[in-house]
């Protein structure tokens, strides 16, 4: 758990951004699909879970199904779903609910037309411009942490941006937690691999915001992806994290691995229903545990390479499936979950062109969280500094074009068209000097100098301008407040579990 001394003099950062802000979408969702064809999606996804069903390799799972009515058989693990059921269960749902963070003024809402935007989560590897690819550190999770407070348009940090894989895998968990709960006052996903991480993450977040469990399950906290093991199943630690989560009263987001061609029907229709049939299982599981647990459903819907195997991501068919994603979650009445996304193996066009069409899928399908908003390159193997500040670019872009176009008397600017005569210029004009700073957007990244001046200056490209900037959010970096007590308290909690899980591996 060591803490970078960072200079006790700081300098205003000369990175511009937009200040922070929630961000809602008001312009209705782009809908591939008619009514009578999400029917038919769902129709069909209930009779998959009716007729074929989900393993579930959980013991106590299938336990607590089965006392709920379901059709359980042991010797094969798989649990069949009565339509009437699933739909009985789904309706106990919630549409929408709150997620606190540890600074109030970033606290967020989930549900109707909100977008959150969540950094990169859960890569091996981590790479920037000097160093490259790389297994990473704690330490470099904790600059990572850093960079991601100081990027005002990432809502919430994405569950650990890379494995740090100097320390231990039984308890490095205990230190990302730390690390998120200290470095950063934004909201942070939980690490949901296992019941027993799940917990510790619920007691942790407890400790840092000074609530018990009742007051946590009333005010939600804690977001935790929780992935199917497509094609139809739920594994152990995913089914114990379930659990976990639902008992507290935290969110579920349920997200199955369907790529098309492989681990779902080589059809794009196919994989939807295949998708739905598999959250809708879990959610139910989920209600089962704790009626009225939140939940989310989470798409990841995309293709293969069908020559390669290799998963083929920010494609039409991605972008695609998020738009009809976001039609079935919506006539669930869940929350809805998509993401960023690129196979790239570094930050160049690719990279850019890929996300640009996931986030498109992802915001104009109405995604209530996009996932993996910024950083992720590599399929999701590694997570770039540069790429974090590019995304984070066309996040804010995205964020601008969201906000609509004002039409008053003083946006009309009827005095201002009257006063410049005809080949004239509005350069001068009270209107346009009165607006000076605030007309239009202005980017963190992009250069808008004319070629000669960009050759003068050293021809610097994205990658290296997103290199200074990231550098430079880090140098200027301040740690958020907190009570030396609390402080105390977490460091004292993860040294005991620490204690307690090194004894059971004796």
């Amino acid at each position: 758990m060591a803490r970078r001394n960072h200079r006790s003099k700081r300098v205003a950062s000369s990175v511009k951004q937009l200040p922070w802000r929630t961000v809602t979408n008001p312009y209705s969702p782009i809908e591939i699909l008619s009514a009578d064809q999400v029917e038919t999606i769902i129709d069909a996804a209930l009779g998959v879970l009716e007729g074929q069903g989900m393993r579930f390799l959980n013991d106590e799972s299938r336990r607590m199904l089965a006392e709920a009515g379901a059709s359980v058989d042991d010797s094969t693990r798989m649990v069949r779903f009565d339509r009437g059921l699933v739909l009985e269960k789904l309706a106990l749902a919630p549409s929408k609910y709150g997620l606190r963070a540890r600074n109030p003024a970033r606290n967020l809402m989930v549900g109707n037309n909100n977008i959150i935007f969540s950094s990169v989560g859960g890569p091996a590897f981590v790479s920037d411009l000097q160093k490259g690819r790389r297994p990473g550190t704690y330490e470099e999770m904790c600059d990572y942490f850093r960079v991601i407070q100081s990027l005002n348009i990432i809502h919430q940090e994405g569950g650990g941006c890379f494995e740090p894989m100097d320390l231990p895998p039984e308890t490095r968990h205990l230190d990302l937690y730390y690390a998120q709960l200290t470095l950063l006052d934004k909201n942070a996903q939980g690490y949901a691999l296992g019941g027993e991480r799940a917990v510790d993450g619920i007691e942790m977040t407890c400790l840092a915001l000074g609530i018990d469990r009742e007051e946590l399950a009333q005010h939600p906290a804690i977001l935790a992806i929780i992935n199917t093991n497509s094609p139809m199943q739920l594994d152990n630690a995913m089914s114990e994290a379930v659990i976990e989560l639902a008992r507290a009263g935290q969110i579920a987001c349920i997200t199955p691995f369907t790529l098309a061609g492989s681990m779902s029907p080589a059809t794009m229709a196919g994989t939807l229903v295949q998708q739905t049939a598999e959250i809708l299982a879990v959610v139910t599981f989920s209600q089962t545990v704790k009626a009225g647990a939140p939940v989310m459903y989470g798409a990841f819907a995309s293709n293969v390479d069908m020559r390669s195997g290799s998963p083929a991501l920010g494609t039409p068919e991605y972008t695609k499936a998020a738009f009809a994603s976001g039609q079935i979650a919506r006539r669930l009445g869940i929350p809805y979950r998509s993401s960023n996304t690129t196979t790239s193996n570094c930050g160049d066009a690719q990279s850019a062109y890929e996300s640009e069409m996931s986030l498109w899928g992802s915001i104009m399908g109405h995604a209530n969280l996009v996932n993996h908003a910024a950083g992720w390159l590599e399929g999701g193997l590694t997570a770039s500094f540069e790429k974090l500040i590019i995304d984070a670019e066309m996040l804010q872009m995205m964020a601008e074009t969201l906000r609509p176009i004002e039409v008053n008397d003083d946006q009309l600017a009827l005095a201002a068209i009257a006063e410049v005569q005809p080949g004239g210029h509005h350069f001068g004009t009270s209107h346009t000097l009165a607006r000076y700073e605030t007309a239009f957007y202005e980017p963190m990244l992009s250069t808008r100098q004319n070629f000669e001046s960009w050759r003068d200056a050293g021809s610097i490209d994205t990658l290296q301008r997103a290199n200074t900037i990231w550098k430079q959010l880090l140098e200027n970096y301040q740690q958020p407040e907190m009570d030396p007590a609390v402080d105390e308290a977490l460091r004292d909690y993860v040294a005991r579990r620490k204690h307690e899980i090194a004894n059971r591996h004796q």
